[in-house]
């Protein structure tokens, strides 16, 4: 197995590859990259491997890598709470303590930060006390889309695996063979405005696609200039738990966003981003884009859901 489920970035997959087969871990690991770069693929694969128990790390096969893979093994432990703007120091403090208790069935116990840019200072001083004196078994693998949000004290104890994009030629295989039916000039489109980056080229396509019964009412709305249809649209999302809430409006705005670039002169990404773009002008699409992300702050800062949602409704009319 190896890598290969991490496209592109071979010299760092060869020299992770390298010190791994020499038993040379890390205790500390710093995954960079922007969003949809591959960041918790790396992190699966680089924890699998820390674990295998085959001689050519990861093997994918044996019980330990199924296990990572498979989001269920005792000693690879993911530190976050998604419901929280920021990383509570409490989960760090907890971390801490009980990486002093031995592994499960593992060498080694393995601690994955995915969200580490929302480590507040206290948070991350919290972490810096193991890092200054981890056990022999301790592995932290750090994620973040943005390192300069790591206090210098932290970043300069890990070993940092930058995530870089893929070219052309890497991305539209890759796409061609996940959304064959996707036109031509639809992918072409996907790609240059990834920057190179496999998971945001899906998101992209994705957009348009296979839509939730709420994002089709609501796109539908928006384009006939339906107030009523948007409080029918968005009054039942008042129950809707922050997450899913923050999800749909994410793709609500991703959607619109798709629908501005393509009156900026741009190829659309989805029929979709097409049939807005026809139906408003560019500004109140800008408009609604900004109400959209306003409305996911206020949801990752703790603002009811119903609340928001009226908001929106009176935002968006």
């Amino acid at each position: 197995m190896g890598y290969e489920g991490l496209l592109g970035n071979e010299r760092l997959k060869e020299n992770l590859r390298s010190s791994i087969n020499r038993d040379r871990i890390s205790h500390f690991y710093l995954i960079s990259g922007p969003e949809g770069s591959g960041k918790r693929t790396l992190a699966k694969l680089l924890a699998a491997a820390i674990l295998c128990r085959s001689q050519d790390k990861p093997c994918g096969s044996c019980p330990a890598c199924r296990k990572v893979l498979g989001a269920g093994h005792p000693d690879f432990i993911t530190i976050d709470d998604p419901e929280k703007k920021t990383v509570p120091v409490d989960l760090v403090r907890q971390a801490r303590s009980d990486i002093y208790i031995q592994p499960n069935e593992a060498d080694r116990k393995i601690y994955l930060f995915p969200r580490a840019h929302d480590m507040l200072d206290a948070s991350q001083n919290a972490l810096l006390k193991i890092l200054e004196e981890p056990p022999s078994y301790g592995v932290f693998i750090l994620l973040t889309n943005n390192p300069r949000k790591l206090l210098p004290t932290v970043r300069s104890r890990c070993t940092e695996l930058a995530l870089t994009g893929l070219s052309e030629s890497t991305l539209r295989q890759a796409l061609t063979a996940r959304f064959p039916q996707a036109a031509p000039e639809m992918l072409s489109s996907a790609i240059s405005r990834s920057g190179g980056y496999l998971g945001q080229a899906i998101t992209l396509l994705e957009s348009g696609t296979d839509l939730p019964s709420q994002t089709t009412a609501f796109l539908h709305s928006y384009a006939a200039r339906s107030a009523y249809g948007l409080v029918q649209t968005l009054v039942p999302m008042e129950k809707y738990k922050r997450d899913a809430l923050i999800e749909t409006l994410t793709q609500w705005a991703a959607i619109l966003e798709g629908a501005l670039m393509h009156r900026s002169g741009a190829a659309p990404v989805t029929p979709m981003a097409k049939e807005i773009s026809a139906a408003r002008s560019g500004q109140e699409l800008l408009c609604a884009i900004e109400a959209l992300q306003t409305a996911i702050e206020y949801a990752q800062g703790n603002v009811s859901p119903a609340a928001i949602c009226g908001h929106l409704a009176w935002v968006l009319r």
